[in-house]
């Protein structure tokens, strides 16, 4: 058997050059563009690429991977991936990583920074003294301790906002689907109606699965305090933008701030449409919660760095649709991976066609994860192509890795 030839990877929308340092180390192939890829485009570009790194522009589609015979890997180097098809990567074998924990603290900062900012109504003040008017006033402005901060969903986020809000004061509290352990003295609100009853500062922080679409609206809106301020940096499409702006008119809600659009421009200088344009009160911001230089950085490193892992090891830890496996690799072994199809028997057969061809198994790892399998196999020789082509031949194979 013969090693394969070199990885070939394709990096879109100007992921960062560490991520290319990584990826060129490791000897493999690497071509970037600094813009996202439309359908067609990729579907053009992607036949011989092996790994895919893109932001949150560009969708790999079911037809993109259909089209994508050789890919092994996607990396969403960002936080969201519903920008990819899950369901159907796994079924074309292909793994999806992305970067839960990087710009945890770029979001952070940008929602205190913006919570500070509208309860002191410092963007007002600021479109004032440009226009030339001198208001030297202050009404309506005040300080963000002892206020209480209101953070609907509580993962990497928004846990950490809430140890910076009661650092700078605030009460906390929190609403998830989920049962969280609350940090410091934040406290769970029962329900999302006491959270927006009982908040002067509401900001959200929840995933993109798909159930959280139009989850705050009019009813929500409308449930806040009076005199309150609102924030959304997690999903565009999880708010009701024209009920927020109806509320911000009336005064209901005197400030809000926004990062995430239900549809946003494609590339730099693109037109940005949108209901809350020409407030006052709303900061607008053009999707740049994670996009610090220090975030953009380790999101490069923490994703070139899985792909690294997987081609090399085999390793699929931290993985979004596959189980997360990651068996230290022995040297001079050889090692294969299989990922197929999650019902009885596929260990066994494997291990007995092993077995009958005297191929003595040094280390070995399975995990299965909703309706996959995935198992690591190293051996010190004797597996040959046609074992290989037989594995590779098993009806519930879905895609076989051998790794030298």
């Amino acid at each position: 058997m013969t090693a394969h030839k070199p990885i070939r990877v394709l990096l879109l929308e100007q992921i960062h050059p560490d991520a290319v340092e990584v990826l060129q180390s490791a000897g493999f192939e690497v071509v970037s563009a600094d813009r996202a890829y439309d359908e067609d485009e990729l579907i053009a570009a992607i036949g011989d690429v092996n790994l895919l790194g893109i932001r949150s522009k560009t969708h790999v589609t079911d037809k993109v991977l259909a089209a994508a015979p050789n890919l092994i890997a996607i990396g969403a180097f960002c936080i969201g991936t519903n920008q990819i098809d899950l369901l159907s990567a796994t079924a074309h074998g292909v793994t999806v990583f992305n970067a839960p924990f990087s710009n945890t603290r770029s979001v952070v900062e940008l929602a205190i920074a913006e919570l500070i900012s509208l309860t002191r109504r410092l963007s007002e003040k600021n479109t004032l003294m440009h226009a030339g008017v001198w208001d030297k006033s202050a009404d309506g402005a005040h300080e963000v301790r002892g206020r209480t901060l209101g953070i609907v969903g509580y993962g990497n986020i928004g846990t950490q906002l809430s140890v910076l809000a009661e650092n700078l004061g605030m009460r906390v509290l929190f609403y998830d689907a989920t049962d969280k352990l609350a940090l410091g003295n934040a406290r769970r609100a029962a329900s999302l109606k006491e959270l927006l009853h009982d908040s002067d500062v509401v900001t959200l922080h929840v995933d993109g699965r798909p159930e959280n679409k139009n989850i705050f609206g009019e009813a929500e809106f409308a449930a806040m305090r009076e005199g309150s301020i609102f924030l959304n940096l997690s999903r565009g499409f999880v708010v009701d933008y024209a009920a927020l702006r109806r509320h911000v008119e009336t005064g209901h809600i005197v400030g809000a701030a926004v990062d995430v659009f239900p549809v946003e421009p494609k590339g730099r200088g693109d037109e940005f449409v949108s209901e809350l344009r020409g407030l006052p009160n709303v900061i607008l911001t053009p999707h740049i919660g994670g996009s610090t230089e220090e975030a953009q950085q380790d999101i490069g490193q923490f994703v070139a760095n899985k792909f690294r892992d997987f081609v090399v090891e085999g390793s699929t830890a931290l993985s979004v649709n596959l189980p997360g496996l990651d068996l230290p690799r022995r040297e001079g072994s050889l090692r294969l991976v299989h990922l197929h199809r999650n019902v009885p028997g596929v260990l066994a057969r494997i291990n007995g066609l092993l077995a009958d061809n005297h191929v003595n198994v040094e280390a070995q790892l399975l995990g299965t994860r909703g309706e996959v399998g995935y198992v690591v196999t190293d051996s010190a020789g004797g597996v040959t192509q046609q074992i290989v082509d037989e594995i590779r031949a098993m009806p519930e194979t879905i895609k076989l890795r051998v790794v030298f």
